[in-house]
């Protein structure tokens, strides 16, 4: 499988990005889609997940990201996206995308950096 994600930059303390990441096969079948962050000097966490099928509370996230991030898919695209709201510095790092254990290899991210 191939990864590519987009959408990061540089933005100010309490800025929005969008992130997307599209997937070289179907994920219709992939029961969780995942956004991951590599802080620098840190291990890679799951910051935000969300289920298939569209059932209520089927989204999870981290609790740093919690009420600040949006984590949606469309099957029809093979796309999973992160809306980043009221960024914080805290936030830096490079945001993956990945089917939580089931996927071993990586795309090559996508770099965030909050600073002001």
């Amino acid at each position: 499988v191939q990864l590519v994600e987009s959408g990061g930059g540089l933005v100010q303390p309490g800025g929005s990005l969008k992130l997307s990441c599209q997937v070289s096969e179907s994920i219709v079948n992939i029961n969780v889609m995942g956004w991951f962050r590599q802080a620098p000097g840190k291990q890679r966490e799951l910051v935000a997940a969300i289920d298939n099928g569209g059932r209520a509370n089927s989204e999870h996230y981290a609790d740093s990201v919690k009420g600040r991030f949006t984590v949606s898919r469309d099957n029809t695209k093979n796309t999973v996206y992160l809306q980043m709201n009221n960024l914080k510095p805290d936030d830096t790092g490079i945001y993956y995308c990945n089917a939580p254990g089931l996927w071993s290899d990586w795309g090559q991210g996508t770099q965030v950096t909050v600073s002001s």
